[in-house]
């Protein structure tokens, strides 16, 4: 391999080369933008918190935006881990739909409703990531045009793939939250100031109180002393 460390990242416009040398390696990321990882070598669980998916060498999968994510990455049969990540931000769909000939989306197309979505051997996709493994096996630096050339080619993979990658991709909206209760119930075991928690469901601090408020007679305060059980009564927050 190119580089003897436990792990590095070597980022090109928004295309990152990752490289895991030594045993796995846990992350838990919130996702901002919309991500296409392809796995070179090794293997990929990815979970979020709904589906666990397992992802090998030669497989892809779509991360859509606005999810927490949990992901373990590992070597197999002695061979380091590599993955190649695509990250679509706002600004790059907004450009790219533009250039689209179509004035506005259809508002009958379906979109994803999985926010991990492990994508079938498809020769678009296969064909894309084929083209930037010499950059991920070698010293050579791609150079930002290209790599945001492979960023359109990546949005144009998808779209070929599936409709609903359509309305998936190019929805806009700035915001994003997720229900508060359905988080707390997935993550009770974990321990969270306030701020993460606001951060994870994507809220401001202030925001989250006033939403928090809405759902259980608890305070924030009051739930995060006894995280372990979530009763959205504020009838209990301990194990029984």
């Amino acid at each position: 391999m190119i580089s003897q460390q436990e792990s590095s990242v070597r980022q090109f416009s928004d295309v990152f080369f990752i490289y895991i040398q030594q045993g796995d390696k846990h992350y838990t990321d919130r996702m901002e933008a919309h991500q296409l990882r392809y796995v070179l070598h090794g293997e990929m669980t990815v979970d979020d918190g709904r589906q666990q998916l397992k992802v090998g060498s030669g497989q892809c999968v779509f991360l859509r935006r606005d999810h927490r994510i949990k992901t373990r990455k590992y070597p197999l049969d002695k061979e380091d881990f590599q993955c190649i990540t695509l990250v679509f931000q706002r600004d790059f769909l907004r450009t790219y739909f533009r250039e689209l000939d179509r004035p506005s989306l259809d508002s009958s197309l379906p979109r994803f409703d999985e926010s991990v979505i492990l994508l079938p051997r498809l020769p678009q996709v296969e064909s894309l990531f084929l083209s930037m493994m010499p950059y991920a096996e070698s010293n050579v630096n791609p150079s930002e045009e290209l790599m945001n050339l492979k960023l359109r080619e990546g949005v144009l993979a998808l779209l070929s793939a599936d409709d609903r990658f359509y309305p998936t991709l190019f929805d806009f909206a700035e915001s994003w939250k997720i229900d508060i209760l359905d988080f707390l119930n997935s993550n009770y075991m974990y321990e969270f100031t306030l701020s993460e928690l606001a951060n994870y469901t994507g809220r401001s601090l202030a925001t989250f109180k006033r939403d928090f408020a809405k759902v259980s007679s608890l305070s924030p305060e009051k739930w995060l002393e006894k995280p372990r059980v979530f009763d959205p009564r504020g009838q209990s927050g301990v194990d029984p």
